[in-house]
């Protein structure tokens, strides 16, 4: 099978003959530059074989024309600490404006995907990080303000909001000329340690659902990452996309009953640091074996809830990408 044929039938719970498998990771540094963040994701895609590429650039890409400012401190994930928020005062909300994404930031990762996808061809499915409007509002804001604003003005941050979410809107209308193969939505906001579920439902799930049912058709790999230690996995239906992606090894539910919960597969099996980072190629082989044995290799994409870190062993990584071949 190709890797576009493998994904489908997983999707559709169809037999394979084999488990799908990808792994993703930050490039701190390179991740400022669009040709930069092209050559580190296509050498880690030819290093691997991965059966898609998630494209993961700062979480800032989205948002420097806004006014923020960030930078890498030396997290082991690869995430940039942000150093100036634009957003200060409640009012400020209503003086955002959607942005262009033929220019700025938005416009370099436009360039960094076209020059992925015409290096790797159409036969490697490959996937845009975007963030939902409340996990950019949280960075343009930063998360106690953000909060505190929802609770005291909610009208503003609702107009901020809305203007996130038409930018965001915007940049998705730029790639569909570009051979993607869909998204990697991810929602940082849907947890009980953050928000309450009426929150949730109205400062984020209300534009996680724009941004979901606008997504082109012709995207078939659209995958829903649902971030946090506890995570509203009751919404987790009304995400239409193909694939959902949470920290199962951590939280509830596990594989087999976020399987009864999602119409298509479950992507996880692999604690980011117990497993990858910490254990050895025999802790990853056996919790690789014990995920797939779960699910019955249905319906199933090996991975971890969340990125590799960027000083995670070479060997256990090989060891991911190996599991699927010899189980």
């Amino acid at each position: 099978m190709n890797k576009r044929e493998r994904l489908e039938r997983t999707i559709a719970g169809e037999p394979t003959d084999r488990v799908p498998v990808s792994l993703w990771r930050h490039f701190p540094g390179d991740d400022q530059r669009a040709a930069d963040l092209a050559r580190s994701t296509v050498d880690f895609q030819r290093a691997y074989d991965w059966d898609f590429v998630k494209v993961t650039p700062a979480s800032s890409f989205c948002l420097t024309d806004f006014g923020v400012q960030d930078h890498w401190e030396g997290s082991l994930e690869g995430t940039r600490v942000y150093t100036r928020h634009a957003i200060q005062k409640s009012l400020d909300w209503t003086s955002l404006r959607p942005l262009d994404p033929t220019r700025g930031g938005l416009g370099r990762q436009v360039d960094c995907l076209r020059l992925i996808t015409d290096e790797l061809g159409e036969e490697i499915p490959v996937v845009q990080t975007i963030f939902s409007p409340l996990a950019q509002a949280k960075n343009i804001a930063g998360k106690q303000t953000l909060i505190r604003h929802m609770r005291l003005n909610p009208d503003r941050v609702h107009s901020g909001l809305a203007t996130i979410t038409e930018s965001t809107l915007r940049f998705i209308d730029s790639l569909r000329r570009l051979p993607i193969a869909g998204v990697f939505y991810a929602i940082q906001h849907a947890s009980y340690d953050t928000l309450s579920e009426d929150e949730y439902r109205q400062f984020g799930l209300v534009y996680d659902k724009k941004i979901l049912d606008a997504l082109p058709s012709k995207w078939w790999l659209n995958i829903t990452h649902i971030h946090g230690d506890a995570p509203m996995f009751k919404f987790a239906h009304e995400y239409k996309t193909q694939v959902i992606n949470w920290h199962d090894r951590k939280c509830e539910p596990d594989l087999v009953i976020g399987k009864t919960l999602v119409n298509g597969a479950v992507c996880g099996g692999l604690a980011q640091w117990e497993h990858l980072h910490q254990g050895t190629p025999t802790t990853v082989r056996d919790a690789a074996r014990e995920a797939i044995h779960q699910t019955n290799a249905r319906r199933f994409v090996l991975s971890t809830g969340c990125v590799a870190m960027i000083t995670t062993p070479l060997s256990n990584i090989r060891a991911v990408r190996e599991a699927v071949e010899n189980i």
